[in-house]
């Protein structure tokens, strides 16, 4: 992975462990398959828009499990769900008729896997059904007793009746910490949620963590079920009654959790956790230019990068950053450079790292020749220069954006299209490699070249002026692409 550097806060020892513990894309690579899971979605009286989604991404981005959604359950046959080791219950609405609740009970008694979440325990108990908003239908749905069989509990109506009292942070406290979903965790974590109480507890439940329910947060004083499991005729059901909303699933406690008791479920066992690969390295500079925060968004929603935002380049290269970072990524417009910024730049660069231009950082540094014609391969003029005229720009261009050629960085993006700020008239070395270009009279043409600095892999941008670009799908997986193969993790 590559790491990028922008350093807001850090993790919690319990919180640093939760996610080590949790993270098991490295013993997937262990594994033939991935797991191969269903969730039943579309129905909730939660915002299961929000919270589906999540666990989707929880569950992918662990490397263990290939997940689809079902929306609309109902119709579902055995068919259906022989392709899949696993079914989890974000849902929470009608009856599924006879097939499909016959197809998921046969589905669980052949040896699969179940994972019901937090409202689950609601549905199909003979309570009334409640649409998106708890606002109830008037509508009571019969119970479906093999459903609280596979689940192990359910809500009731009394006495005495389940609930919940105010939503708050609790301790879950492990009764079983020697069960694979719970070995390892620790005594207990913290959930921010609803606690349930008074569930109507099978038989056949076995508890793996409780909770005080406080009086003060109108809670029972009892230490109320939270997470546990049943044997279902070959099956093996976890039911988690945490995840109210994304506040509460964010918390690692119940990341760490869900995916181990998903794993369980569908397989008997959990992976142990091994050393993920290590994250990129990025420090982010910008100053000189103003810009649109957007721009922070390039770096989300990729757990494999860390990065760190320096605001000038006197930050950024006060000493030597060879050895905390892998890519360096300028979106930065300085003209000049402190005697030593200008040497642990060199010799980050000279090292064999990353580094990736974007946009106005190709007016940087413009009297350092080795700089703008050795490194980037490319610079704006921000003055005529003999009979090289000055560079110039133009706002809300629209541009139409093709790769050319082949190249790792695009052989992902394709095509792009949006309005961006055009530049004209700059200096382009001979030697660069381009690998997208334009045809709008209004741009130069080469929109994105490869330097033809052979000591580190050195890459320009010029789109990404402000939202419009930072936000398009296809420039925020150029700008990504581009950070990965400066580091040398794609060929």
């Amino acid at each position: 992975m590559v790491r990028v550097a922008v350093v807001q806060g850090g993790l919690g020892r319990n919180m640093r462990l939760f996610f080590l513990l949790a993270g098991m894309a490295a013993a997937a690579m262990a594994q033939p398959t991935p797991i191969k899971t269903l969730i039943f979605s579309g129905h909730n009286n939660h915002d299961w828009r929000s919270t589906t989604p999540f666990l989707k991404r929880i569950l992918t981005e662990s490397g263990r499990f290939d997940v689809r959604v079902e929306e609309e359950p109902a119709g579902t046959t055995a068919a259906t769900l022989a392709g899949y080791d696993l079914l989890v219950l974000d849902y929470n609405g009608p009856r599924w008729g006879a097939v499909t609740e016959a197809a998921v009970a046969g589905f669980v008694r052949s040896g699969k896997g179940l994972v019901g979440v937090h409202a689950a325990g609601y549905a199909f108990a003979g309570l009334e059904v409640l649409g998106d908003r708890h606002v109830g239908t008037g509508k009571f749905e019969p119970a479906w007793p093999e459903y609280f069989e596979m689940l192990g509990g359910r809500w009731q109506a009394g006495p005495p009746k389940t609930g919940h009292g105010d939503r708050h942070s609790f301790k879950v406290r492990f009764t079983d910490p020697n069960h694979p979903i719970a070995r390892g965790l620790g005594e207990s974590f913290i959930a921010t949620d609803e606690l349930y109480h008074s569930m109507q507890m099978h038989p056949g439940a076995k508890v793996l963590a409780v909770a005080f329910d406080d009086p003060k947060r109108r809670g029972t004083g009892k230490e109320e079920p939270i997470l546990w499991t049943v044997n279902y005729g070959q099956g093996r059901v976890f039911m988690d009654q945490l995840g109210h909303d994304l506040t509460a699933m964010a918390e690692p406690g119940f990341i760490a959790t869900f995916l181990r008791g998903a794993e369980w479920a569908a397989t008997g066992g959990v992976s142990p956790p091994l050393e993920k690969p290590k994250p990129l390295r990025v420090l982010v500079v910008t100053g000189g230019h103003s810009y649109d925060a957007a721009f922070y968004t390039l770096f989300e929603g990729s757990p494999e990068i860390q990065w760190v935002h320096a605001c000038s380049n006197t930050q950024a290269f006060q000493e030597d950053i060879r050895g905390r970072f892998d890519v360096l990524v300028l979106y930065d417009l300085h003209t000049e450079i402190g005697e030593t910024q200008k040497k642990n730049l060199r010799d980050f660069v000279e090292g064999g790292k990353g580094v990736v231009v974007l946009h106005h950082a190709i007016a940087d540094y413009g009297s350092w020749n080795w700089w703008y014609e050795e490194v980037v391969g490319g610079r704006y003029l921000l003055k005529p220069e003999g009979a090289q005229p000055a560079s110039t720009y133009k706002h809300d261009v629209e541009v139409f954006a093709e790769p050319v050629g082949k190249h790792p960085i695009t052989a992902s993006v394709g095509p792009l299209h949006f309005v961006d700020e055009g530049y004209k008239h700059m200096w382009i070395s001979p030697r660069v490699n381009v690998i997208l270009a334009t045809n709008n009279p209004l741009w130069d043409g080469p929109l994105a070249w490869i330097s033809p600095y052979q000591k580190s892999r050195v890459i320009y941008i010029q789109l990404g002026h402000d939202e419009i670009a930072h936000r398009n799908p296809g420039y925020r997986a150029l700008v990504r692409n581009a950070l990965v193969w400066s580091a040398g993790r794609l060929p």
